[in-house]
Parts: C-alpha cells; structure tokens; sequence
C-alpha cells in the first residue's frame, strides 16, 4: 500500500479512514499526533535534540545506519505518536527494520501505529472505530494510548480542538452533514469528478440503503458521470463505478439523486451505477465487483454501520427499520419494470452484504436470508425446472424464503420451455 495525499495531514487522514477509523476516530487521533509531533514522522523530542546534540534529520540517519545504537533506551521521544518507553520504540525498531524501511518512514509509522492499536491497545481502536464525536475519540488516545504527564482538562480540550481542525477540513462543513444520527460526506475512493443537476438537494431522510445498479455499458467512470449531466435527462446517481473499477463522484452523498424511480428509496439511499454488460444477465467485471464491495463498505463504514442486510423481499425490505448500525440493499426493479441490477447482480446481492458485514467487523443477525440468494435467476429456473422447489402455493413460498423472486423465477421457467 503506498500512500496517497498531497501533504503528511492528507495522507494520514486517508490512512486512518482506509484502515477503518470513522471520521470522528481519525481526527481525535490527528489531534494527538499533532500535539506530540506536528505530524512529522522523524520528529526527535525537542529537549533531546540539546541534549543529544543530534537534529531530526542526524538522529534518524543514525539510528538508520547503526552508528547511533542507544535508540532503545535512550528516553527520547520520537516520531508521529512521540514514542519514548522503551518496549515500544524497540517495537518500532524492529518493525522498521523488518520492512527495510527507515524509523522515519511515514507509511511505516502508521503501519506500526495501527498494529500497536489492534495488538495492544483493543478498547482504543474500537473508540475509533465508533465514536460519535472528536472529543470522545481525542480523549480516548490521550488518556490511554499517548498517556502524557498532562491530561487536564485544557490539555484535552486543546487536542480535542486540533482535532476539530482535521474533522472540518477532511470531513467537516464542506463536505459533511448530520442528517438523522448520520454522517455522510464523500468517499475517499473516489477517483474523479462529474457532477450532475440532476437531485432533489439535501435528504429529507436519514441514509440507510444502498442501491447498485448497472449501467448497461461497458463504460468509463468519467463516461457514467457524462450520462446524468444534461437537465433533460432528468436522472442521476450519487457514485458510478466504472468498467476499469475507479469511481466517479456525481451526487453529493448528503443530497437525494434521480436514479431508483422512488422518491423515498433515493431520499435513504446512496445510489451506485456500475459498468455491466449490456445483454442479460448483465454481468459485472471483477473489478467492478470488488470496487462495490469497497464503496458499499467505505459508505456504512462513514456512517457508523457494521452491517449492510439483503432480505431478498421487497415486502420485508421495504418495511424494516434498520437499527442505528445497519444499513439495507434494495434494487431498482422493486420500483419500476426493469431487470436493475441485471441478474448476474442480483444473484449476489446476499453476497455483497456477506462480504461486507465482515469487512466491517459485524454479524449477520439470525433469521436474515443474506447468504441465499447466491444463484442466478435463470439457474433457479432450471432447478425448479428439474422439481428441486416443489410445485404450486408451496414452491412460491420456499422460493421466496430463500430470497428469490417468485415472478422472476417463474418468468425464466416460462422461457426455457418455450
């Protein structure tokens, strides 16, 4: 993984969310390292660098080429997190030592701070996976990662400030919004740019949906954005993905696109276009596919979710009130006549929010049919083509026990016995 950013703050904070921090964790925990660093990775603390006689620069070189063999034990604070007992700086040490890398290698450190946050310090990163405010997160590295002499009550707020400067800047009043217990604001994944006029302007409705759809079309990510930019369309979308997996910001998060032919839906969903084949079933390239699981993961991730849930029923969809850490897959054909997200989608739609859920850390519940609607349309058909499913009333309701759509089935059955 390299970095991305156009300064040591932007690459953290891309860092940190990418791992899994919230918006709320990242900036807490930028607060801290600017407080004992300024964000500079081969900082020396400055008391030391008299003592020493050594600058930033000299110290780091020594201790990189061997000629200065004290880095152990020598009480120094150090680097982004000012890391000064001697077990941990021997940890980071080593570790640097182990990627060939300089003590003084930005991704490095941060590499080395997330493994000492998932290894050693559990209860911290889970604050920062959850917080609901900067200062809660900012207190939570101060009072029990930094651990500095000074934890009074202006050191905290002071941190907690630096923090605030990081949320407003990466995550703040340009880019995010509160909307019924909900933070949204522009992925990070986000490779380029397209904006359409195409949106109702800010959601009246909290966001807890996610609709993909596909696009009928190999296209680009640029080309998907070009598709909603004239007014007479009078459709968007809020991200496309295209066929070489980049995505393209064209609704604003925090704003309700054109795109699922319901107002509701698309006031509480982010709405995802993705580069499909154009002939049924519609198929998704692995790129695509994966660049879905990530946005779908990276949008609950940005809104305090830990689970994405796919009932494979309209009815039960629909009617589900998510609980504050869920969010819930819909599809474009619950609305309106079309076959959106094509089959090849819609087949792996239990998947999606499988792959998901774990890379948010959470469960599926017990009860929900997320895991089985993982064969396509037309294969069901000739399941129940061959009597797998039953007949009549009975095999209507085990079909859509399973997630499947009875009509759907029924109509690939009335096909192949044409």
């Amino acid at each position: 993984m390299s970095l991305t950013g156009k300064n040591n703050a932007e690459k953290i904070w891309n860092f940190l969310t990418a791992a899994g921090l919230n918006v709320f964790g990242a900036a807490g925990l930028m607060g801290n390292l600017f407080a004992e660093s300024g964000l500079r990775p081969d900082n020396l603390q400055n008391s030391y660098e008299r003592k020493l006689g050594m600058t930033d620069d000299g110290y780091t070189k020594s201790v990189d080429d061997g000629s200065y063999a004290n880095f152990v034990n020598d009480k120094a604070g150090y680097g982004l997190a000012q890391w000064t007992y001697r077990s941990r700086k021997q940890g980071l040490l080593e570790f640097a030592r182990s990627k060939k890398k300089s003590i003084g290698d930005l991704e490095t450190q941060l590499q080395f701070l997330y493994k000492e946050l998932s290894e050693s310090y559990k209860p911290v990163l889970n604050v920062l996976k959850s917080a609901t405010s900067v200062r809660a997160a900012s207190n939570a590295v101060l009072l029990n990662f930094e651990r500095p002499e000074d934890q009074s009550a202006s050191v905290q707020a002071k941190r907690a400030g630096y923090g605030q400067g990081y949320f407003e800047k990466y995550a703040g009043s340009k880019t995010m919004v509160q909307n019924g217990g909900s933070i949204m604001g522009k992925s990070s994944l986000v490779d380029c740019t397209v904006l359409s006029p195409n949106h109702s302007g800010k959601r009246t409705k909290a966001l807890c949906r996610i609709t993909p759809h596909c696009v009928v079309g190999q296209l680009t990510a640029e080309s998907i954005g070009g598709c909603f930019t004239s007014k007479s369309r009078q459709a968007s979308c809020n991200y496309g993905i295209g066929t070489d997996g980049r995505v393209c910001l064209i609704v604003d998060e925090d704003k309700r696109s054109w795109c699922s032919s319901s107002g509701d839906n698309d006031q509480q969903a982010v709405t995802i276009e993705c580069a499909s084949d154009k002939t049924h079933p519609y198929a998704f390239n692995g790129k695509v596919y994966d660049k879905l699981i990530q946005l779908c993961a990276d949008i609950c991730r940005r809104n305090g979710k830990k689970k994405l849930l796919w009932f494979g029923d309209k009815n039960k969809s629909l009617d589900y009130v998510p609980k504050s850490d869920e969010m819930v897959l819909t599809v474009h054909r619950w609305f309106a006549n079309k076959p959106c997200p094509g089959d090849w989608m819609y087949s792996r739609m239990g998947e999606l929010a499988e792959k998901v859920t774990a890379q948010l850390g959470g469960s599926v519940p017990n009860g929900n049919p997320a895991s089985a609607a993982k064969k396509s349309v037309e294969e069901i058909a000739k399941e129940v083509i061959q009597g797998k499913w039953g007949s009549g009333a009975d095999r209507k309701k085990r079909l859509e026990a399973a997630g499947y759509s009875y009509s759907e089935v029924q109509a690939a059955v009335n096909r192949s016995l044409k």
